[in-house]
């Protein structure tokens, strides 16, 4: 499978099916039916959509329902036929979804949060509907009785929220750059540890239980893996994104990442190879090169009769350095980095030009990106955003599509 994921053409790139228009605002969340040629929205414009795909090939919508305040989050449960709206006003309301998709009937409203849901998701086992908001708080409600159980919350707005239902762990990025773990109880949570690597808020989260990989995106651009399952604290650094990361999800079967930025592209990376994880960068009073002062260090200064330089950091080798000895700048993918970054030039000697050869895909999705998720069973995408354009994606070119790889022919 391997040798078949590494041997797929560079010139492959998404398919456009269809482009959905029609709301009159920010469409917050799309998601595809699975099984059926359909996906629903939900919009800042306060509807709620389902689309079918008609015989003319164009998507129509079947339910256009109305909500009192503009739509900020959704989560749908196909099984079931259930639908959570998360709202403005922090209220999430429960729908049921007719088997023809024609009809949409209300079933509950839950007092989630006192401002905007960010991010629900709903698990059938314990009947808890699971969201955050920008009330700084993780939320869980019991589905049957519509009462609160448990609150905990947080010192920035709720961003994104990943669930991990055989454990009952919670992963919630916020506004500050932080991801906090949390074990949920019946009515109590507790805090298992936070993880700090982001220098912007968190956007976008993405667990995958079977690998027990996090991944993460935020608005310095850049995603970080974090290996919870093997406890050694292992991230790696992906930078490709020339804005902030939008949407993730990982295919664990194929080993692949894909992620859509603001500014509309879509990154392919290669998660099946060894990787090299980004050093820390290291802190100096001079050059770790030259031994030349770094501008603070006024004694050194003084004493060599130098001016004071400043301070950069080798993206290889995490060495402190100033300018003159971090002349180059290189790509070197299998340590995340796609485009050119500062290196030291003893580095950029050590650097061969395969290993500048790329291990990631970028593809222009054309359209601001705000949300994206994916029917990985077969090879879907739809992507939404700011300019109230829904677009349904075929992903197969680029991420595979065979019985080695698991998607079916549609």
């Amino acid at each position: 499978m391997a040798a078949e994921i590494h041997s797929r053409p560079q010139s492959s790139r998404p398919v456009l099916l269809s482009k959905v228009e029609g709301h009159q605002d920010v469409v917050s969340a799309a998601l595809l039916i699975p099984k059926e040629d359909g996906v629903i929205t939900a919009s800042e414009d306060r509807t709620i959509r389902v689309w079918l795909k008609r015989d003319s090939g164009q998507y129509w919508p079947s339910i256009y329902h109305t909500m009192s305040s503009p739509c900020s989050a959704m989560a749908y449960h196909h099984d079931s036929r259930r639908i959570f709206v998360g709202q403005d006003n922090g209220t999430i309301m429960e729908f049921h979804i007719s088997e023809d998709f024609n009809k949409m009937n209300f079933v509950k409203t839950y007092p989630a949060h006192q401002n905007r849901v960010s991010a629900i998701t709903f698990c059938l086992a314990s009947e808890w509907v699971i969201s955050t908001g920008h009330d700084k708080c993780i939320s869980w409600m019991c589905t049957r009785s519509g009462s609160m159980l448990g609150r905990h919350y947080f010192t920035s707005w709720a961003s994104c929220l990943q669930y991990d239902y055989e454990t009952r762990h919670a992963f919630v990025g916020d506004y500050s750059g932080q991801i906090t773990l949390l074990k949920l109880e019946q009515n109590t949570s507790s805090v298992i540890t936070t993880l700090k690597g982001h220098e912007g808020s968190i956007t976008s989260l993405w667990w995958d239980p079977v690998q027990r990989l996090l991944f993460s995106g935020a608005s310095d651009h850049s995603i970080i893996m974090w290996d919870i399952g093997g406890r050694k604290g292992r991230t790696l650094l992906l930078q490709g994104h020339h804005d902030k990361v939008q949407a993730i999800c990982y295919i664990q079967l194929t080993r692949q990442l894909v992620s859509c930025s603001a500014d509309g592209g879509i990154a392919v990376w290669n998660m099946d190879i060894s990787r090299e994880e980004a050093p820390q960068w290291l802190e100096s009073d001079s050059c770790q090169k030259c031994e030349q002062p770094f501008f603070w260090n006024i004694k050194q200064m003084w004493d060599t009769k130098t001016l004071g330089l400043r301070q950069h950091h080798c993206r290889k080798c995490g060495q402190a350095v100033c300018g003159k000895c971090s002349t180059k700048r290189s790509s070197y993918p299998i340590m995340g980095f796609e485009f050119q970054v500062r290196v030291c030039d003893s580095c950029f000697e050590s650097i061969k030009d395969e290993d500048r050869t790329s291990l990631a895909t970028f593809h222009e999705g054309k359209h601001n990106i705000s949300h994206m998720s994916m029917d990985i069973s077969r090879g879907l995408m739809v992507t939404c955003g700011s300019d109230r354009i829904v677009k349904i994606w075929d992903m197969t070119p680029v991420v595979g599509c065979s019985l080695a790889t698991g998607f079916s022919s549609r």
